[in-house]
């Protein structure tokens, strides 16, 4: 997708970072869909105010009311009959092949022209209505109804579910992983749905994840020779560090461009407020 824009076996035979290369003038990229994101779940909180679901490992998509968009806002280019007759209202949701196959979702989404039989696999998994100028608690029974009058398979309800202590919430997220699943997502009751991180929604997950900016590429060396070694990222506060670990050989021969978004999981912070033991997930931004 990237290799008409990198030459990374010719650039990482240079000493230095890749990251001061200056790359062409592209098109002013889209508006952000305006999502409600989630914040990492802390300990303390009164549980009876939340509902719990699963956290859904795929493609955020946003429907608003005419079209399909990821998170960054692209366009999703999705088969005719996969979103008919939807409302005219937003949806908000997860594009999901399943669990443990987020690559395969990702592949299907990112196609210019759909493929049918891959989307024959991807559901739509609702599990917000943001057009609704009510609570969360009043949201639910009338995102149920929107999507059962659709009367299709691939567009579903995700299951909103209360727990009664900590106990009960770890069980549940034991639960999931060992499924396959990716973790949890606990949405705030009395909450109104408004765009943009906060506490009204909270990820919780068996390990630390988070966002950062790729900003260069690190040369590999040995048998990765000619390839890149290392994504050089940066996190929103301008922290920069190294990801070296969980990334493939065909990552590695065509890495994500300077500018992109990535995902990497990793084990608390060190002294310097850099994350330990940093490892690639994915390319947030699917399109």
């Amino acid at each position: 997708m990237h290799k008409t824009t990198r030459r990374v076996g010719a650039l990482c035979a240079l000493p230095l970072l890749i990251g001061l290369i200056l790359y062409p003038a592209h098109a002013a990229a889209p508006a952000p869909s305006p999502v409600m994101l989630a914040n990492v779940y802390h300990s303390g909180i009164n549980l009876s105010d939340y509902w719990v679901s699963e956290k859904y490992d795929g493609v955020r998509g946003y429907w608003d009311g005419k079209q399909l968009l990821t998170r960054s806002g692209a366009v999703i280019h999705a088969p005719t009959w996969f979103i008919a007759n939807w409302p005219k209202t937003p949806l908000d949701g997860e594009l999901w092949a399943g669990r443990e196959q987020f690559d395969m979702a990702s592949a299907t989404i990112r196609q210019d022209s759909p493929d049918d039989e891959a989307w024959r696999h991807i559901r739509y998994m609702v599990f917000d209505m943001p057009g609704q100028a009510a609570t969360f608690d009043q949201r639910i029974p009338v995102l149920q109804r929107t999507v059962a009058a659709l009367g299709v398979s691939w567009v579903q309800a995700v299951k909103q579910f209360k727990v009664a202590d900590e106990a009960e919430l770890k069980q549940r997220l034991d639960e999931v992983v060992q499924g396959g699943g990716e973790g949890l997502v606990l949405h705030r009751g009395v909450s109104l749905y408004h765009a943009g991180r906060n506490g009204d929604l909270l990820k919780l997950k068996p390990y630390d994840d988070a966002e950062a900016k790729v900003v260069g590429y690190a040369p590999g060396k040995g048998k990765y020779s000619g390839m890149m070694g290392a994504l050089l990222v940066e996190l929103p506060d301008g922290t920069r560090f190294r990801i070296g670990t969980g990334l493939s050989d065909e990552l590695r021969r065509d890495p994500p461009p300077v500018g992109s978004m990535v995902t990497f999981r990793y084990q608390g912070m060190t002294s310097g407020g850099k994350p330990r033991f940093a490892r690639f997930m994915r390319v947030r931004d699917e399109m």
